[in-house]
Formats: structure tokens, sequence, C-alpha cells
């Protein structure tokens, strides 16, 4: 079923009436909303003029077919995962389509619940692994990441050394530093350029379905498994396999993965064949793998396995000086998409952005550059426009100061008053008139978070035409949520 939250919204293409309407039928009782069109330019169309969570495709369709839907998306919604649905003398055509980027294919006619996990599998890897994708030219970055910090310069120079060798590559970063993206980089400037990059996010497949989905199946292998079925291991054959999140591998799952690391050679699911493969492994985790280690999660011989060159990635927080950098990239690549034309930021919002401690790091540096965007009432995002945990009325604490020349560092209070806020008697305990100033200014912030709350809130159903669903997407907070908060705020029907 679906996540908890705002309703998933899933387009599907298929130019038979029937199949149709059977997997709209399935996919409303699960709880989505569907948009269900007759061939693939009307699926264009939608995706022009709807937000799209998932799509599910026919390959062969009157007009536009699947493989033309799958480009449009990888060139306009990178982050949406594409299903195909196939005819058994097309399989092979869905396979090169998987190994071009559809995040999966299922066959006709499909068993059901075949069909609910492939849907259910799209929908957790969008969720656990939305890209932050973000290009550098030259003088921004290389290989197409952003920074100049000397993190960044470290992860430059091993990508150099290792991207054209076979050596497996762990990497270590926090969630929304770019792993998929140095995982691509890999990928895309070694002599395996161009055969297939597959990606595999751990944490999103079940556990009792991950060993089918890394290795394949054979038909008849458990209830539901109509047909044969390539795995990744398969599809990633004279390329590469991104594994992502691995430390959400269960552990008795590990030593068949330790297995076809070492032999390059596996069985599929109900198969007695031995399959060699050529893969180029690349891992990636947000855990301690030596604390799972010694807590028995994770197995040390694969770890020692993966960890042949290891990556670790910098977060935001200690890469202030990159900010400005991302800011530009981020307000060049979102205009577009937003249709606004905002090209500047002033300096104090500037100075807050590359202050702020990030704890989503790139990922929600582009969700807040995003919502400044939207509510941004000129050409210039300013101070007011940024939340208020970034504006300084809470939220994560900086570490460090920013002293580049860009972010001059913010300037001690001085003066009586500077003086009077700071302090406190000798003893530590405030005075009456001390208590009361902290009390009104805590009511005072209140009173400034409901009225930030407020516009942001009229804004958003403004912008979208007073659909709650839009608007919630809009925020980043669920339907209920936005629906008791316009309760509570007097917006429960419209804009009062």
């Amino acid at each position: 079923m679906i996540p908890k939250g705002e309703r998933i919204q899933v387009l599907v293409a298929d130019d038979e009436p029937n199949l149709r309407r059977v997997v709209s039928a399935q996919l409303s009782r699960d709880g989505y909303d569907v948009h269900a069109v007759e061939d693939g330019a009307a699926a264009l169309e939608v995706l022009r003029d709807h937000h799209i969570d998932l799509v599910i495709t026919d390959l062969r369709m009157p007009k536009v077919d699947g493989m033309a839907v799958l480009r449009h998306c990888q060139e306009h919604v990178p982050d949406v995962p594409v299903i195909l649905i196939t005819a058994h003398g097309t399989v092979d055509n869905a396979v090169e389509a998987v190994k071009l980027g559809a995040f999966d294919y299922v066959t006709k006619p499909f068993d059901r619940e075949e069909f609910r996990h492939v849907v259910e599998k799209a929908v957790r890897s969008r969720e656990h692994g939305k890209r932050d994708v973000v290009l550098a030219s030259e003088e921004r970055g290389r290989y197409r990441l952003i920074g100049q910090s000397p993190g960044m310069l470290e992860v430059y120079s091993i990508i150099e050394k290792v991207a054209d060798t076979p050596s497996t590559v762990l990497i270590l970063g926090e969630s929304g530093t770019g792993k998929e993206l140095i995982a691509r980089a890999l990928h895309e400037n070694s002599s395996r350029r161009d055969k297939p990059f597959i990606r595999v996010n751990c944490a999103a497949i079940p556990h009792e379905l991950l060993e089918s989905e890394l290795f394949g199946y054979e038909r008849g292998a458990f209830t539901g498994a109509v047909t044969s079925k390539p795995g990744r291991f398969e599809l990633a054959h004279g390329g590469t396999l991104f594994l992502d999140e691995i430390a959400e591998t269960p552990v008795e799952m590990q030593v068949k993965l330790l297995r076809a690391i070492q032999e390059s050679e596996f069985e599929r699911v109900g198969g007695i064949k031995t399959i060699q493969v050529d893969v180029r492994l690349v891992a990636a985790t947000n855990r301690d793998l030596k604390k799972e280690i010694a807590s028995g999660r994770f197995r040390e011989d694969l770890f020692y396995r993966l960890n042949v060159v290891p990556i670790p990635l910098v977060p935001l927080r200690e890469r202030h000086d990159d900010v400005p950098l991302l800011v530009s990239h981020f307000l060049s690549k979102l205009n577009p998409r937003l249709k606004k034309n905002v090209t500047d930021v002033e300096p104090e919002a500037l100075e807050k952005l590359a202050a702020y401690g990030w704890p989503g790091n790139i990922r929600e540096l582009e969700n807040v550059l995003e919502r400044a965007l939207l509510f941004s009432d000129d050409r210039t995002i300013r101070l007011a426009d940024l939340p208020v945990e970034i504006r300084g009325l809470g939220g994560t604490p900086t570490p460090t100061s920013v002293s580049s020349p860009a972010f001059p560092a913010a300037r001690a209070h001085d003066g009586a008053e500077g003086r009077a806020a700071d302090e406190t008697p000798a003893g530590g305990v405030a005075t009456t008139g001390e208590a009361a100033a902290a009390a009104g200014l805590k009511e005072a912030v209140k009173e400034a978070m409901v009225k930030v709350e407020r516009d942001l809130i009229v804004r958003a159903l403004s912008q979208t035409g007073h659909n709650v669903t839009h608007a919630a997407r809009l925020l980043k907070i669920s339907r209920k949520s936005l629906q008791t908060k316009m309760k509570e705020l007097g917006l429960r029907d419209g804009t009062s």
C-alpha cells in the first residue's frame, strides 16, 4: 500500500482499454490517484500539466511509444520512476529499456501481486532516493558535481584515479550529500560508460524480495513468478551496479551477495544454472558500517570486500564556501521548471543560507530554494522568503561561522541593548522583569511563526488554484497536516 501522507499520483498509458481499466482499478483500490490515457502523446501532455510520482506505460503504443515516454521522463522529470508494460514478444526491448534507465517492467498477462510489488517498490525507491543531481561547469566543480571546497577537491582526485578501474568503491556519506552522483561519475568516466548503469536502493526493497531483485528468478520459483526474469546483476553485465543503502541488506542475504561479488557468478532464484557476469560494483551507505559490524547487523567479510576504495563525502555544513555555487546552480535549474525569473539573492539571505547547518544536505538546500522561488514576489530571494529556522528563529545551529568574503561573519551585538539581551545575573537567576521579557519574546516569536505559516499557506493555495493536495505537496507536508493547519488558522474554506 502507499506510504502515509499525501496520495501518490500515477500516470497509466496503454492503448488497450480493458488493460487500462483493470490497472487503473487496482491502483485506485490500493490508494493511488490515477491518470489514465490511451497513448504516449496524451501521456506527455499529462506529464507537462500535472505533478506525477510514477509512470506506468505500455511499450508499444500508437503516436508516441513507451520508449519515447521513458526518454521524456529521463530528460524532464528524472526523479520519476518509469515501469514498462510489455508483451512476451518484446521482453528483450523492455530489458534494454531497464538498462537505459527504466525502473522495471512487467509482462502481459501479469500477476496482480507481482504488479503490486513492482509499483510499491518503485514508490519506495522514489521516496528513499530522490536524486540531488547538480551539474557543474568547470569553474564550479568537476564530474558534473558542484563545489570547490577541500573536501570536494579530494573527491575529484579519487574519481580521477579510480574511475577507469574495476575496483569496488564504497561511498560513505549522510543522506542528501550526492552519493548517487559520485557513482554515476565513476561510471561515466570509465570505459564502461556505454554499458548499463543499474541502481538498486536496498532500503526500498522488502527483504523477502531482495534476492530475486538482485539475481532474478525462474518461472514458477514462487507464487506470481509467471515468467523468468533477469536480476539487476544480469542487467548490469558489462557496466556498473550501484547498490545504494547497502547497510539495509539483511544479514542472511549478505552471504549470497558476498559470493556474487567475489566469484562474479550466481544462480537465479529457483534456477540451477550458474550465471557469470562482468560487473563493476559501487556501494553506498549513510551508516557507520563498523558500528553495524559490532552490533552484528553487517558482515565483516562483506565490509572488507566492499571497502577497497572508500570515498567519504563531506556534509554541506562543512562546505559553507560551496553554498553560493549551489544556490546559483539551483536558481538556474529551478527557474525554467517553475516558470519564474528569480536571479538574485539578497546578501542577508545568502549569509543565512551559508551559515545554516543543513541536516538534509544538498537535497534540503534545493527544497528550500524551490519554496523560496515559489513565494518570491520579484526577481530576488529575500530573507523573509526563507523558512524561520534558517532565518535564525530556531532549527539547526551552524557549527562554524562563515569567514569567506562573500559571507562576512555576523557582527557581535554591542551597546547596552545587546548586553542586556545576552547577560544574566551572577547567580544565573533571571529577575521578574527578565522573565516577563522572555515570555514576551516567546509570544512574539509564536505570533510571527503563525503569520508566516498563514502567509505561506495562502500563497500555496492561490498558486495551486485552491487544490489542497497540490498545495500540500508544494509546502512539503502531508495533505492531512495542511487541512489541520488550515482549520487552526481559520482557512478551512479557502483564503479567509
